[in-house]
C-alpha cells in the first residue's frame, strides 16, 4: 500500500511528452508537455487533452511553451504572434498575452511555461535574445508583470523562466552547459531582480535554468541540480511555490544521466522534471527512481515536500 502511494508521490513530480503514457497516467503521472508535432488539428487536439484527462488519475498539468514568436507551439492550426521583446515594445504585450492565455484555456491547456524573465545583456546570445522583453530588468519586470496578469485572468499558470537568469548565456543549453560568471551583486542587480519581483508577486511557479553560474558553486553544476542556487530561490528570495527544471533531456544536464540528475534535483529541492521523450527509457528511469526512493528516507521527506507544493498549486488552478 505505501509502496504504491510513495510511487504515485515520485510520478506526480514528472511532466512527460505526450506519447506513451497511458501506464504513466495510470500511476499518477503529474502532467504532460505538448510541443508542435503534437497540435496538427484544432480538433484532434481537444480530443488528446480530453483523452489524456480521462485516463489520469490525479488530474495532471497540462501544458506548453507558449511565449509568442520564436517559441509557439500551436504554428500548425494559427498564425504566429510576435515574440516578447516586439510586442512588449510594440505596446501590443497586453492583448497579445490576453490573447495566448484565452486560446490555451480553450483548448484545456492549465499550465504555460512562460513568461521568460531572463534580462537578454549578452547580444549574442544564441537562445535567449527576442524571447526576452528587453536588456533592462525594469522593462522585463513590466513584461512579466503583464504576462502573468493575462494568464491568471483565463486561468492558466504562468511559470517565470529561467531562473537564475538565462540573459547573459553565449551558449545554447539545449547543446551544452553555458557558463555564467558574473558576482552575486550584479546577478542580483540584474538577472534575478524579475524573479525576486514574481516571487513578491506570488508566482505560481519557476523554471530552472540548466546553466553553471559561478555565483552559487565553484565546481561545474547547473543551476537546476544546484542546492545552493535552489536554497537561494526558496530562503534567500522566500519562495515556497512549485520549482520545476528544464527539459531534462537538454545537454546541459544530460551528462549526468537521467537517473542520477533526477536524485541529485530531488536533493537539491527541485519539485519537477520535465521530459519532453516519454519512451520507454525514460519510463523505466521513474520506475527505477521510485525503487530507490522507497529505500531512503530523506528522499521520501523530500519527495512529500515536493507533493505539498504541487497539490496546492493544483487545488487552485485544476
Amino acid at each position: 500500500m505505501y509502496d504504491c502511494l510513495m510511487e504515485k508521490l515520485v510520478y506526480q513530480m514528472f511532466i512527460l511528452g505526450c506519447q506513451n503514457l497511458d501506464n504513466a497516467l495510470s500511476k499518477g503521472l503529474g502532467g504532460v508537455i505538448f510541443f508542435t508535432k503534437d497540435i496538427i488539428e484544432e480538433g484532434s487536439f481537444k480530443n488528446l487533452i480530453k483523452d489524456i484527462k480521462s485516463k489520469a488519475v490525479i488530474p495532471p498539468f497540462l501544458s506548453i511553451d507558449q511565449e509568442g514568436g520564436r517559441v509557439e507551439r500551436t504554428e500548425n492550426i494559427r498564425p504566429k504572434r510576435l515574440s516578447a521583446r516586439y510586442a512588449f515594445e510594440k505596446g501590443v504585450l497586453k492583448s497579445q498575452s490576453a490573447e495566448i492565455s484565452q486560446e490555451l484555456a480553450e483548448y484545456g491547456i492549465n499550465l504555460n511555461f512562460a513568461p521568460c524573465a531572463d534580462v537578454n545583456t549578452n547580444p549574442n546570445n544564441p537562445i535567449i535574445g527576442e524571447r526576452s522583453f528587453s536588456n533592462n530588468p525594469d522593462e522585463v519586470i513590466n513584461g512579466v508583470n503583464i504576462f502573468i496578469e493575462a494568464s491568471r485572468k483565463y486561468g492558466v499558470i504562468p511559470c517565470v523562466k529561467h531562473f537564475p537568469g538565462h540573459g547573459d548565456a553565449d551558449k545554447d543549453s539545449h547543446l551544452t552547459l553555458p557558463v555564467i560568471d558574473l558576482p552575486l551583486e550584479e546577478m542580483e542587480k540584474i538577472h534575478i531582480k524579475p524573479f525576486k519581483f514574481a516571487v513578491n508577486n506570488n508566482i505560481e511557479m519557476v523554471m530552472a535554468a540548466h546553466l553553471h553560474c559561478t555565483c552559487f558553486d565553484k565546481e561545474t553544476i547547473p543551476a537546476s541540480l544546484s542546492k545552493n542556487a535552489i536554497e537561494y530561490l526558496r530562503n534567500n528570495l522566500g519562495y515556497d511555490g512549485v520549482i520545476v527544471s528544464d527539459d531534462m533531456v537538454m545537454k546541459g544536464v544530460q551528462d549526468y544521466g537521467s537517473l542520477e540528475a533526477c536524485i541529485m534535483g530531488i536533493n537539491a529541492g527541485l519539485d519537477m522534471f520535465i521530459f519532453r521523450n516519454s519512451d520507454n527509457e525514460t519510463l523505466e528511469m521513474i520506475d527505477n527512481l521510485c525503487k530507490i526512493v522507497e529505500k531512503d528516507i530523506d528522499l521520501q521527506q523530500k519527495v512529500l515536500k515536493s507533493n505539498e507544493r504541487i497539490s496546492r498549486l493544483k487545488a487552485k488552478y485544476i
